[in-house]
């Protein structure tokens, strides 16, 4: 598979337990791998209700996500907490959304309190990339590529 862009716990997904955790993945998908990462950041440790709020704030612009790694060049955003670069990565957000609402119905499936849910592990790795190309003049051709983004969630109850 693609290199993992950010990881907490590297061996997550291989030490879950099936009783206590869900999980939700989704692959190749057309966002940002630099605005993934800082999602996936911010996201990690959060409960899903509080994530999933948090998210649609994002949306709707009215907070920002801090940019931690990827910050040459951001401009400050109000409202951050300790930190100075943010921005609001709309495309990555809804994206990510819909994988936490994935996971929150799969725990609810599975029986067990989507509410008292926590996101344990959450990591982006590189997806395949789509090659494209921009002619130029005399017959050459220079490649424009799209990466895309694989994103694996998994949460756990927060009593276990």
């Amino acid at each position: 598979m693609g290199k993992v862009r950010y990881c907490m716990d590297v061996d997550a997904a291989e030490n879950a337990t099936p009783e206590t955790t869900a999980k939700a993945m989704a692959y190749e998908l057309h966002i940002s791998p630099k605005h993934a990462l800082e999602v996936c950041r911010a996201l990690k440790g959060k409960r899903v209700e509080a994530a999933e709020r948090y998210l649609e704030a994002v949306l709707e612009k009215k907070e920002a996500i801090p940019y931690k790694r990827h910050k040459k060049k951001v401009a400050h955003r109000r409202g951050l907490n300790k930190w100075y670069a943010g921005g609001y990565p709309v495309k990555a957000s809804a994206e990510i959304l819909k994988i936490v609402r994935n996971a929150k119905r799969n725990a609810e499936y599975k029986g067990l309190e989507a509410e008292d849910m926590t996101i344990w592990h959450i990591a982006t790795k590189n997806g395949r990339a789509l090659r494209g190309i921009y002619p130029r003049a005399f017959g050459r051709a220079t490649p424009k590529n799209t990466d895309t983004v694989t994103i694996e969630l998994i949460l756990k109850e927060k009593g276990s």
